[in-house]
């Protein structure tokens, strides 16, 4: 499963949205967050169109995994 997780995130940089990501539900801020998930992973990014920056924020196992530090993890890239 890792190097399924690392060859996902490498393929972000040529397709930042693929069609099994989903944009994650934020106040209307830049960057735009997205998550993608991977059987019970998910891997949440942000893609900065201004910069041209994706930066992987968070990857983590589901269950436990619910979101609920969505606004600690904006603060990290803010």
């Amino acid at each position: 499963m890792c190097q399924r997780l690392k060859r996902a995130i490498d393929d972000l940089a040529e397709n930042p949205r693929p069609s099994q990501s989903k944009r994650l539900e934020t106040p209307a801020i830049e960057p735009e967050l997205r998550r993608l998930r991977l059987d019970r992973w998910r891997v949440v990014y942000a893609i900065s169109e201004e910069e041209s920056t994706i930066d992987v924020l968070a990857v983590r196992k589901r269950p436990p995994y619910d979101y609920g530090d969505l606004t600690t993890l904006i603060e990290t890239i803010q």
